[in-house]
């Protein structure tokens, strides 16, 4: 009983314990919007209830107590300070201006929002991820800094009919960035824009339409494996699956593949990979540690005619060339692409004439040549431990004779 008689004292009490004196005091105009360079004069008017002269009262911004020739007195409630020249807001939420009796207590405030509108937003784009949703992202147009709080709405709609909607999910850490999770219709184009406003003003993109298959992009291809080619010291062969979530479309894939020495940033990118699902990287540095992507491009979904969307890389997948004391030695120097041009048609006139005018012998391929390459950089043994799937009578004339060949244009060739 005791506590609830001294709980209703204390509400009664609290009224009286922390009335405020801001509505005794107001300031004029209230949160006002500025272009920046602006002038403004605000006026801090006080209640005669207050018994407070305008003389005693001063002014602070954002924190900072401003000078007293800024101020002028109006009258014995009326106290104004001007500003000159603003430049654009510290914070979008806007500047803090208090008007603060003499012993510092804070009487009224304002914010001062100022800054620049919007310019039209720029460079809109749109892809979906393996046409199952949209994401859309664009520039804010000029120099991209209004100093205030600018909003931006994407809107869409289908372009011969259809209700206008927005995008609801934007991403705080991607800015002018949104996302369109479902729901989406294909083989009908869409109209899609953006809409920028603040308190000075508002500005619209240019209007794009797409249709999704026309912008579709895909999961990195998966299970990229990356192994050595035999004993070759300069060769690694990567393979890969397509990207599962398109199995069931029609479309022609484009792939790319970059790898890079493990202790460099920088990238090399085989672009004409094609549309197969294997490649060869050759010109490595032996007894090295390569790291390789590759990613994908969807190219003519359902007959599209727009050039694809590439997907993200795939995730870095490592393996090393095997060690050779030929080229650690430093006796070989690698040459041109033009030499080995010309290495691999001298090669296969070879393989051509030795088809031609032996008999009883199929396996004499390319492959033969990997073997010898092999064979080749394992200087301590014979020449007879390479020919042992091949023709007995060829087994020497053969390779002597891609022995000079390769000697003479250092033996690289790229597959």
């Amino acid at each position: 009983m005791a506590l609830a008689v001294w709980a209703m004292s204390l509400l009664l009490l609290v009224p009286h314990a922390f009335t405020s004196t801001a509505h005794l005091a107001v300031i004029s105009p209230q949160d006002p919007a500025l272009p920046i360079g602006s002038s403004l004069t605000v006026v801090c008017t006080v209640s005669p209830e207050l018994g407070t002269e305008a003389s005693s009262l001063y002014w602070t911004f954002n924190g900072r107590r401003l000078a007293k020739s800024t101020y002028a007195v109006l009258s014995p409630t009326e106290l104004s300070v001007t500003l000159h020249r603003l430049n654009g807001s510290q914070q979008q939420s806007g500047d803090n201006l208090v008007c603060h009796d003499g012993s510092g207590d804070v009487l009224a405030g304002s914010c001062l929002y100022v800054g620049m509108p919007p310019e039209k937003p720029a460079n809109l784009s749109c892809c979906s991820r393996n046409t199952k949703d949209l994401s859309c992202r664009w520039s804010p147009g000029g120099q991209g800094e209004t100093f205030i709080n600018t909003k931006y709405i994407l809107k869409y709609k289908l372009r011969w009919y259809g209700k206008e909607k927005e995008c609801e999910e934007y991403n705080a850490g991607q800015p002018h960035t949104c996302y369109i999770p479902r729901d989406l219709a294909i083989f009908t184009p869409y109209e899609i824009w953006v809409e920028a406003s603040n308190q000075l003003g508002s500005a619209t993109s240019d209007v794009i339409t797409l249709d999704i298959l026309d912008v579709v992009t895909t999961d990195p291809p998966p299970d990229v494996q990356v192994s050595r080619v035999g004993e070759l010291d300069d060769q690694l062969s990567v393979r890969w699956a397509s990207p599962p979530a398109l199995k069931d479309f029609l479309f022609q894939a484009k792939y790319q593949i970059r790898y890079r020495l493990e202790d460099s940033a920088e990238w090399k990118v085989v672009d004409d990979v094609g549309n197969q699902t294997s490649c060869r990287l050759a010109g490595l540095k032996p007894g090295t540690v390569y790291f390789v992507q590759v990613r994908c491009n969807p190219v003519g979904i359902y007959g599209s005619k727009k050039p694809g969307i590439w997907s993200d890389w795939s995730h870095p997948t490592a393996a090393s060339t095997p060690n050779s004391e030929r080229l650690q030695s430093g006796s070989c120097d690698l040459k041109s692409e033009e030499q080995n041009s010309t290495l691999r048609r001298e090669l296969k006139q070879f393989f051509g004439w030795v088809r031609k005018h032996t008999y009883g012998c199929n396996n004499v391929s390319i492959k033969l040549y990997d073997q010898w390459r092999a064979w080749l950089q394992k200087a301590h043994k014979t020449r007879n431990q390479v020919c042992m799937n091949t023709c007995s009578s060829l087994r020497f004339s053969a390779f002597y004779l891609v022995s000079l060949l390769v000697l003479a244009f250092d033996g690289y060739i790229y597959v």
